[in-house]
């Protein structure tokens, strides 16, 4: 019903014309060049608490519309967070920028590069659609088909783009929870950094681009080595992890308004594991387990850029390929996920502020591993949105329709609307549908069903904004809810509730047995206390529930948050700080395991020589806190590292 309350109260609807380019100055030059909203004498240039600040440096988002927007003009729940914010938060692990994201909460399996899971707004961690320079980086021979995070490290990144709220109107499956899209680095010249610290832990990584006569190239790499610690909480064996990441991207100019690009990547990481023991203790143990995990992903596409008209075309693919073997060098198990994706995404202005978008995608999905054998689906989706931005109204409603190839079609709708009172305040709504269509896994496998529906969910939020998040005073309030329907789980096929699907032999099966909801609130804040020094913050209340049994779902607390300190003495000393505060939750469906609460403080320091040299430390868990976010698994202690960082 919520949606066709946000439909009849929306009579002017919005998308902005902006297209995606190849750099973010080029694509901010396109949005302030299109977007009549902004004005040069925007009274945010002036306002109190918002001295210098430039409307072109507004954050950019692609998540909320597909191509690229001034984040002020979506009523979506949306964060950027840029390479100089990476950069200062220091390190390897991506979760430790994430930690800053309003909504966001983790679990993960042991080490930094254990199998980790990001759950947004209380969302499965699988149906979080994640995107590395717009592909879909999904795993198709996983169970559930989501995104491991633990096979992601920060050395080729440049910025995070993350919708919190469904937007399959827009993406298509899996844009339950919300999406997230991870831009590598596309930057002229050279750079590159080398740290070390505790557990022997090396971090190198580098880019390098030269943007001439209308062709910009551009490589990245990283390599990272520890020794970790162990994975199961109670062992004694350090569980160590490789992993090699590289990356190429190009953009040529073929004419003034067509461009062609292509992206290119790879990693391969090779993990310690600990395994389950069948025999006294049991539960988590060390063994001489390992995993290798291979994955290529890129495109290749042409981009059209008009006076009123902009196109964006390509062919993707990504394939993830793992490995398990036991202590003594023998394959337990193999699997390889692999997808294609031919699609085509546009905007066309109309008249004036309005402005029609569309796309279109056809993907090809298979996998196969050594115990269930092949197997391969063909989807195909459409969308259209209109819209229209007008003063300080920036509104937006659209519908999707997607066909696939054993369950049919699924129809989405999503709308949202952004208003500026006064000059730098902000109102916001948005009305989202989500769906996730049935795995590969879940449909052939062993345990498959091939009458198994989509996963699908209904989310809106209402917020309120002050400000910008990097500068002056920045508050922001958001209440949200998502109701989900229609949940895939594994159902056993002995006893008396035993599925009609089950056939002779079959241990379990997956049904769509399961209801959820999550609903909350969502806070941050930042403020500029003297000159150099800024203090900012997120927590969030999330409530989430499994409407089947009334319990909270596993492995997502209900309070969390970070607050964290940046100061600049002007003089090239940089201070910081990070505290991550988290309540307790529960490990399983059936709340009998409860995981405490805990705090981490981390320090971080870094001190620049000139424009093209920085040292940089930091102390991690500072108080050496012991927590789980996973029962069994173990966290690290406190650990130091020491870093260079140098650019030409």
């Amino acid at each position: 019903m919520y949606k066709y309350l946000l439909f009849v109260s929306v009579s002017v609807l919005s998308v902005s014309a902006q297209a995606q380019n190849s750099t973010e100055d080029a694509l901010a030059e396109i949005v302030a060049a299109q977007d009549e909203v902004i004005e040069e004498d925007d009274p945010l240039v002036t306002a109190p608490g918002n001295e210098g600040y430039l409307p072109l440096t507004q954050a950019i988002t692609v998540t909320a519309n597909g191509l690229g927007t001034d984040i002020r003009n979506t009523g979506q729940g949306v964060s950027v967070i840029d390479s100089a914010e990476i950069d200062r938060v220091q390190g390897a692990d991506p979760t430790r920028v994430l930690r800053r994201v309003p909504g966001l909460s983790l679990a993960r399996n042991g080490g930094i590069c254990g199998v980790t899971g990001v759950n947004i707004r209380g969302a499965n961690a699988e149906q979080v659609l994640v995107l590395v320079d717009g592909v879909r980086v999904s795993d198709p021979s996983s169970p559930a088909g989501g995104f491991d995070f633990g096979n992601l490290l920060t050395g080729t990144i440049d910025k995070f783009d993350i919708l919190r709220g469904s937007n399959s109107t827009i993406w298509g499956s899996d844009a339950v929870g919300g999406v997230m899209d991870i831009s590598t680095r596309t930057e002229t010249g050279a750079r590159g950094s080398v740290e070390y610290g505790a557990r022997d832990t090396l971090f190198a990584s580098a880019s390098a681009g030269v943007d001439d006569a209308g062709v910009y190239y551009g490589l990245t790499g990283s390599w990272f080595s520890t020794d970790g610690f162990s994975a199961a909480a109670d062992g004694t064996e350090n569980d160590g992890f490789r992993q090699l990441a590289l990356g190429m991207v190009t953009f040529v100019d073929l004419t003034d308004s067509l461009e062609a690009f292509a992206h290119a990547n790879f990693s391969e990481g090779d993990l310690e594991i600990d395994g389950f023991a069948s025999a006294p203790p049991y539960g988590l143990v060390d063994s001489a387990d390992t995993q290798k995990t291979t994955r290529h992903w890129g495109d290749v596409g042409l981009a059209y850029y008009g006076n009123d008209l902009t196109l964006r075309g390509s062919y993707s693919m990504a394939d993830t390929e793992r490995t398990n073997r036991d202590g003594e060098g023998l394959e337990t198990f193999a699997s390889d996920g692999h997808s294609q994706r031919l699609a085509l995404r546009g905007e066309y202005r109309l008249l004036g502020g309005l402005v029609a978008a569309f796309g279109g995608e056809h993907e090809w999905s298979d996998y196969r591993t050594s115990s269930d054998g092949t197997a391969e689906v063909e989807t195909t989706g459409a969308y259209a949105q209109l819209g229209w931005v007008m003063g300080p109204l920036a509104a937006h409603v659209g519908g999707r329709v997607d066909d696939h190839e054993d369950f049919g079609t699924e129809a989405t709708f999503g709308g949202d609307v952004s208003y500026r009172i006064g000059s730098d305040l902000r109102l916001r709504a948005s009305l989202g549908e989500g769906y996730k269509a049935p795995t590969l896994f879940q449909l052939y496998s062993d345990y498959g069903n091939q009458e198994l529906e989509p996963e699908q969910s209904t989310s809106f939020d209402l917020g309120i904004e002050k400000g910008q998040r990097e500068a002056g005073l920045y508050l922001a309030l958001t209440g949200f809810r998502r109701d989900s329907d229609n949940l895939i789980g594994y159902v056993s096929c002995f006893g008396a509730g035993a599925p009609a699907t089950c056939t002779p032999g079959q241990f379990g099966v997956y049904q769509n047995v399961g209801r959820a909801r999550a609903q909350g609130l969502e806070a941050e804040a930042g403020v500029d206390v003297i000159e150099g020094l800024r203090l900012s913050g997120v927590y969030s209340l999330v409530d989430s529930e499994d409407r089947e049994t009334g319990l909270d779902l596993a492995r997502r607390p209900r309070h969390f948050g970070t607050l964290f300190a940046d100061y600049r003495t002007g003089f090239g000393l940089d201070l910081g700080a990070d505290l991550r505060i988290s309540g307790s939750r529960y490990d399983d469906p059936a709340n009998l395991t409860r995981l405490d609460g805990y705090e981490i403080l981390d320090l971080r320091a870094s001190m620049a020589f000139g424009e093209r040299l920085e040292l940089f430390g930091r102390v991690e868990n500072v108080f050496d806190a012991e927590y789980q976010t996973v029962a069994g698994y173990g966290t690290a202690g406190r650990g130091a590292f020491v870093g260079v960082r140098a650019k030409m």
